[in-house]
């Protein structure tokens, strides 16, 4: 995930940027306002959020790369698709948002006073908002990580020789880790590495690996990697494990309404289960060479899927991850619409087109959002679909609310919340067959109990 070429002159301005260099807890997650907007600009929206699901989705399956003490916090639904955590780095404490994501593995922020940003305004309601980032001078905490510390390799997943060309420079590269870069299916990102303290309540872990990023392309924030690598905030915290419960979206602007994520970091060796969840083991993540990002996600093993009671015929590929890292299904709070590959959206698109039969199809809408099928329910007195199932290993099942996989659209149009290839965009192949977004987990508590490789859900009102 690290591009060093051409960074002799990018780094040497940072460094002038760093004159310094010599339970559990629970957080809250936010939500947007319910207010409403014109049918138009709601479709527009959905078009976003399809067209950033499409992209993320491409993202996870080729991403780019190159060589019981408890803390709660607040978690906040965004118009924009993602869900955000204030964490604190540094001393004294700077707060930043952070998008939550559990499909990547690195946490960094927007940093120094010449942070730059292109497109990185999403909110509505504020579209000239500043982002505010994190100023390393104002930190004594703050140090630049060096090119022989073994968490260089952490952010650029892969061992880095300091005895390489990049890194000759005596006053720069050979003493600090190389600047990085990280690709997102939406964006971009690039700085160097630090070393910070980060403060939750009462907890403060000193020598955490923060990247500081000084240009991003459509971040709005800065992003806390939760996936399963050495570089994520689970990992770096040695969390037993972790929860959240998803705000539903309203596709409007953002609110300051929010729910819980509860960061576990008890170090007690148990396999307790929690009360009313169900369980899902996870499955062991494929090895492919050039493709790092794979053993990041949280695979599942879905068993099938049923709409109305009737099984849909997914092919078994798609289900289960093959060694060389395609097929597969993982949940990603970073994605907004479920994707899945077009040979297992065919059958679940068509199940649902057989079942419907008192809603006439709107394909117009189709062509113009990227959602599809889309039915015509302005003169039904109370609108009625096909219930969604989806069945995991280890017996957990759960059949989703219907709002969770149709969004309603000005009370006139229903579209399914699943996107797949070739709809905005080229299609591509490889990767994970199926990728589980947070919009079909709102309102829903999931656990991740890292400490027994499993999943726990149940369905509940988050708040």
């Amino acid at each position: 995930m690290v591009s060093v070429s051409s960074s002799l002159l990018y780094c040497l301005s940072l460094l002038s940027l760093f004159p310094f260099i010599s339970s559990s807890i629970t957080i809250p997650l936010q939500h947007p306002q319910t207010n409403q907007i014109p049918f138009q600009d709601q479709y527009q929206k959905l078009n976003h959020l399809v067209t950033t699901s499409l992209a993320r989705a491409r993202h996870l399956k080729n991403p780019q790369t190159t060589p019981a003490t408890t803390t709660t916090a607040p978690l906040f639904s965004h118009s924009y698709g993602g869900y955000s955590v204030s964490l604190s780095f540094g001393t004294p404490p700077q707060t930043l948002s952070f998008i939550m994501d559990t499909g990547s593995d690195i946490v960094w922020f927007p940093c120094t006073s010449h942070y730059l940003c292109k497109h990185c305004s999403f909110s509505s309601s504020s579209p000239s908002s500043r982002i505010q980032p994190f100023i390393p001078k104002e930190s004594s905490s703050s140090k630049l990580l060096g090119c022989k510390n073994p968490k260089c390799s952490w952010i650029h997943h892969s061992n880095i020789n300091c005895d390489q060309d990049y890194c000759s420079i005596k006053s720069c590269l050979n003493q600090t880790c190389p600047p990085y870069m990280i690709f997102y299916g939406s964006g971009t990102t690039g700085g160097v590495a630090l070393s910070e303290t980060l403060h939750l309540h009462s907890l403060s872990k000193p020598n955490f690996l923060v990247g500081c990023s000084v240009f991003s392309s459509h971040q709005p924030a800065g992003i806390a990697g939760f996936g399963r690598g050495l570089s994520s905030l689970p990992s770096q915290l040695g969390l037993g494990k972790f929860s959240y419960c998803l705000l539903s979206h309203r596709f409007d602007d953002d609110t300051k309404k929010s729910s819980s994520l509860v960061l576990d970091i008890e170090q007690l060796d148990s396999d307790k289960k929690t009360n009313a969840l169900v369980y899902t083991p996870f499955v062991k993540n494929p090895k492919v060479d050039n493709k790092s990002s794979f053993s990041v996600y949280y695979y599942l093993g879905l068993r099938r899927i049923t709409v109305g009671g009737h099984h849909v015929k997914v092919p078994y590929k798609y289900l289960s991850p093959g060694e060389d890292g395609n097929g597969g299904v993982i949940i990603d709070s970073g994605t907004t619409f479920t994707f899945m590959a077009r040979e297992a959206f065919e059958p679940l698109s068509d199940e649902f087109i057989r079942q419907i039969k008192d809603y006439r199809r709107v394909k117009e809408i189709e062509d113009a959002i990227g959602l599809r099928p889309c039915f015509n329910v302005s003169d039904a007195k109370t609108v009625s679909f096909p219930e969604l199932r989806l069945y995991f290993r280890g017996g957990a099942d759960v059949a989703l609310p219907v709002e969770n996989y149709f969004a309603f659209v000005g009370g006139e149009v229903a579209c399914l919340t699943v996107v797949t290839d070739g709809v905005a965009g080229p299609e591509r192949v490889g990767g994970p067959g199926m990728i589980l977004g947070n919009f079909q987990m709102q309102n829903f508590y999931l656990e991740y109990d890292l400490r027994n490789e499993r999943l726990g859900f149940k369905q509940e009102k988050c708040k």
